[in-house]
């Protein structure tokens, strides 16, 4: 049981590493972007990411699972499946890149942005590249080549960060200058959202260069019977992931219609994304454990003690995230001043959006029943639910309390997915999850934080020491929680 937990760390540290490098470089541009956009650009900036966001859950059809499935199937040609799968997506991505060039300036004026058609064109060019290369990715996964995977995508964010320093930087002073300067063309004149966009789609394109050597690897031999049995698997998996999606960044889109402030919504979304930053490092680690462990647990599906494999990774994955909790809100005085003074009015939400990514994880773990079970209709069912209740949360709440609706919507939200997926996996696909172990960890984790909210201020000094005691306090306290399950089970 040890060296398939022992595997799927390593894979795991491997896509961290590059993720958790990648989105702290990443991050560095936060006290930028704070400092330089004003609250309403940093919004807009925020609105054009949801879209894409949303867009992308849509455009890959859910293939990437599907893969993972039909490659992993006894007998089955992983070339065969992948380039299927690639075929399919090139086709609806190009399509629906038609559409937008040829509208682009029809939905820019629509959104409020005349003028601004350009973006438009780029969001349509990100997804394409993102989309069709998210299946080169999958097969990178699938075959266990982490390593590449984590240099290619590294690479791209470090392209993406270069070209917003390059712009904000250096251009920006350039084009005050000269205004008629050749790439005033592709981005504003004067320091503004164009940029982190613009960024994006050069580093979407060297991403593409890099990641070539895979697609000549494809086939490119489309077989309709295999295509169709790939998509009736995975379009379950893309209807649930929409509202997956939407249930992140739906608030950004509603705010823009029931904020509390209906002038000043893009400078409150400024402000809400802005704070949701700081506790990106825990979304991080979701998303590298999600690379590693989708893939792992189809692999060891057929092996005897899987369930139980499955069940101790969630304990050691909640302590973990707990882990990263604790050390973040006790110097979450010190983290904070990584924004703009404007930015800073937010920073009550933070400890909300910590635990909403903490139990985006655990419902990661709990919900690969249906995918092993091959029942992924339930999820579209499960994510509707909480769709529902986000939907309910922020219309209810939103136009009095603005952001603070949208952090709360995400933790009703993700706790009624959880219990949903937790109830029916029971049922149909059952695991012996120690849910005990689970709440306890969390309990600690919370209970010493607030442990720390109560202490009285001290020096800076003073507060390193004991805050360090405090989150020595929870690894002592799950390591006991640890130790006492392992006794229980001996016996």
């Amino acid at each position: 049981m040890a060296n398939p937990i022992k595997q799927l760390a390593g894979e795991t540290a491997i896509y961290g590493l590059s993720t958790i490098l990648a989105r702290v470089i990443n991050f560095a541009l936060v006290p930028l972007y704070t400092r330089v956009l004003t609250q309403s650009d940093f919004g807009v900036m925020s609105e054009f990411m949801a879209y894409i966001a949303m867009l992308q859950v849509v455009l890959t059809l859910g293939l990437e699972t599907g893969c993972f499935r039909y490659a992993s199937k006894e007998g089955a040609d992983p070339g065969k499946v992948f380039s299927n799968a690639f075929v399919t997506v090139f086709g609806v991505c190009a399509l629906f890149l038609a559409c937008m060039i040829a509208f682009s300036g029809g939905i820019s004026s629509a959104m409020g942005y005349p003028g601004f058609s350009n973006l438009i064109v780029y969001c349509g060019l990100i997804l394409f590249f993102d989309c069709t290369t998210a299946i080169l990715f999958a097969k990178l996964r699938h075959e266990h080549k982490a390593l590449k995977f984590a240099v290619i995508k590294t690479l791209k964010i470090l392209t993406e960060v270069g070209v917003n320093l390059l712009l904000y930087l250096v251009m920006a002073r350039r084009f005050a200058v000269n205004p008629a300067h050749w790439l005033t063309r592709f981005v504003s004149a004067s320091p503004d959202f164009t940029y982190p966009i613009f960024a994006i789609l050069v580093s979407c394109i060297v991403c593409v260069i890099l990641i070539a050597p895979e697609l000549l690897k494809l086939t490119f031999r489309f077989d309709r019977r295999l295509a169709g049995r790939l998509l009736v698997y995975s379009l379950p998996l893309m209807i649930a992931g929409l509202p997956g999606i939407m249930n992140d960044v739906l608030d950004r889109v509603l705010m823009r219609f029931v904020n509390a402030d209906p002038v000043n919504w893009r400078a409150d979304l400024g402000v809400y994304q802005a704070a949701v930053k700081l506790a990106v490092i825990m979304q991080l680690f979701v998303q590298m454990f999600r690379y590693a462990a989708e893939p792992f647990f189809f692999q060891r599906e057929r092996e005897k003690g899987s369930k139980q494999i499955y069940a101790d990774v969630l304990n050691y994955f909640t302590a973990f995230c707990m882990f990263g909790f604790v050390v973040l809100m006790l110097f979450m005085d010190e983290i904070g001043l990584i924004l703009g003074k404007d930015f800073r009015v937010g920073l009550d939400i933070t400890p909300i959006m910590l635990m909403a990514y903490v139990i985006t994880g655990i419902l990661f773990n709990v919900n690969i029943w249906y995918k092993l079970s091959e029942k992924t209709g339930y999820a579209v069912w499960i994510t509707l639910a909480g769709l529902v209740v986000t939907i309910v949360v922020n219309l209810i709440f939103m136009p009095r309390y603005s952001y603070h609706a949208a952090a709360w919507g995400h933790i009703a939200s993700y706790v009624t997915m959880l219990v949903l997926t937790a109830a029916l996996g029971r049922k149909h696909y059952p695991i012996p999850y120690n849910w005990g172990i689970v709440l306890l960890l969390v309990a600690a984790g919370l209970g010493i934080w607030g442990l720390g909210t109560l202490l009285p201020a001290m020096g800076l000094g003073k507060k390193i020491i004991v805050h360090s005691a405090l989150v020595l306090l929870y690894l002592a306290v799950a390591f006991v929680i640890f130790a006492v399950r392992k006794r229980r089970t001996a016996r």
